[in-house]
């Protein structure tokens, strides 16, 4: 009896210190998101993946830098490419994206369960991160992750496009 006294102390003092634990106030020291426009996009990634070889392309856009990668997983090939980039171009890339429209934007169901290859877009703010799968379904909404797409492939090598 006294073992099952022991264990209902422990659970209800463990469950009184961890919340007062978690809460202590530490000095808080302004964060990089804090200084940043909540709407402000940080992060680009488009990825096209599937098909019966497992083929796969993926992009990753930052103010910084731009990354490709692609490849087939049946063939055991991947090959990359890094690049800096310039604020003029950075600007030039999300200017076709209203950061107020991104929750309006649909994804659809994915294709790969049939060997089809999914799009998908992942664009992050300080605020929120946006996921969309195949939304080139939605024509109304699409029309800015396209321009985009029109925009990107004006820099990267033709073997990443």
């Amino acid at each position: 009896m006294p073992a099952i006294k022991n264990i209902h102390l422990k659970l209800l003092f463990s469950s009184f210190l961890l919340p007062a634990f978690f809460s202590c106030d530490k000095s808080k020291e302004q964060s990089p998101t804090d200084s940043q426009n909540p709407n402000e996009i940080t992060f680009i990634g488009l990825s096209n993946i599937g098909g019966d070889q497992g083929d796969y392309k993926i992009i990753k856009v930052t103010k910084e830098s731009i990354r490709a990668e692609q490849g087939t997983t049946a063939l055991r090939t991947h090959k990359e490419w890094d690049s800096v980039m310039s604020a003029e171009t950075w600007k030039h890339l999300i200017s076709s994206i209203n950061t107020k429209d991104l929750d309006e934007i649909e994804s659809s169901p994915s294709k790969q369960s049939v060997d089809g290859i999914d799009e998908t877009f992942q664009i992050r703010t300080p605020k929120k991160s946006h996921i969309y799968v195949n939304s080139y379904a939605d024509t109304l909404h699409y029309k800015q992750l396209k321009q985009f797409k029109e925009h990107l492939n004006l820099i990267l090598p033709k073997e990443y496009r």
